[in-house]
């Protein structure tokens, strides 16, 4: 920019990322060259959020999904959830996991469902690593997953057919919340979608882990006690956790309700 002769560079917002903050504005400002940042970097922000969250926090940025019947089991008792969501849904989770670095799940729901997490809509060209975030206790090793090169987050160096284990300290035997998040983010995954279970789910959240939610409701009831999205107990309403609904569509019968 300084050899091409511009005379003005407007800036949306400074990189966060200290090795560089600040370095390249000083380099066109010493030129003679006008440098203006925008009134409006958070809308520069919203470009990349994955990007700033990790610069500032090491941290990375979460999206937790989950389909769920309108009175809110995201299973049966018998743990069977294929398929809770309609055909539109479905689809819709596949273009959702296309914008995502990486798709975490738990043990759990790696033994119970067997999933390949991959994307199967559009080009295909764009698939986000699969994840596992895993206790003690060995995984299965006929899974789906290890043809998908998949990182395992333990507590400890587990044998695994395919793919890399990245051993993070443990809480009650599982790998803590935020050392997994850290760990993942230092691999250069910023991005991530959480999309199971509901022990994962609770873990993350309560670790104030997750950023932003999608929830698929569909056009059934349960009609009885099921499974939910947060493994524990809500013990009272002064529990709960404000969010804001950012958008409401619906896919066939299914209404999308994205959070933050």
């Amino acid at each position: 920019m300084v050899a091409s002769g511009l005379g003005r560079v407007v800036v949306g917002v400074e990189d966060p990322d200290p090795r560089v903050a600040g370095s390249g504005l000083a380099a066109l400002r010493d030129a003679g060259i006008e440098v203006t940042m925008s009134p409006e970097p958070d809308d520069a922000r919203a470009v990349d959020p994955g990007y700033f969250r990790h610069r500032e926090t090491g941290l990375p940025t979460v999206t937790l999904k989950y389909a769920m019947t309108l009175d809110g089991s995201v299973a049966a008792a018998d743990g069977s959830s294929r398929w809770v969501s309609g055909e539109e849904s479905r689809a819709d989770v596949h273009a959702l996991r296309s914008t995502m670095d990486a798709v975490v799940i738990g043990a759990g729901t790696l033994r119970g469902d067997d999933p390949t997490l991959d994307v199967r809509v559009g080009t295909m060209e764009r698939q986000p690593r699969p994840i596992v975030i895993a206790g003690e206790q060995p995984l299965p090793q006929g899974a789906r997953i290890w043809g998908r090169d998949p990182l395992v987050i333990a507590p400890a160096d587990l044998e695994v057919p395919a793919g890399d284990v990245a051993v993070v300290p443990a809480v009650d035997g599982r790998p803590d919340p935020v050392e997994a998040a850290r760990a993942i983010a230092g691999r250069g995954y910023y991005d991530l979608l959480l999309e199971g279970g509901p022990l994962l789910a609770a873990a993350w959240w309560h670790a104030d882990l997750i950023n932003r939610g999608v929830a698929y409701v569909a056009g059934k009831i349960g009609g009885g006690r099921g499974v939910s999205a947060f493994d524990g107990v809500f013990a009272s309403v002064d529990d709960a956790d404000d969010i804001r609904i950012t958008n409401l569509r619906q896919l066939g019968n299914d209404v999308r309700i994205e959070f933050e």
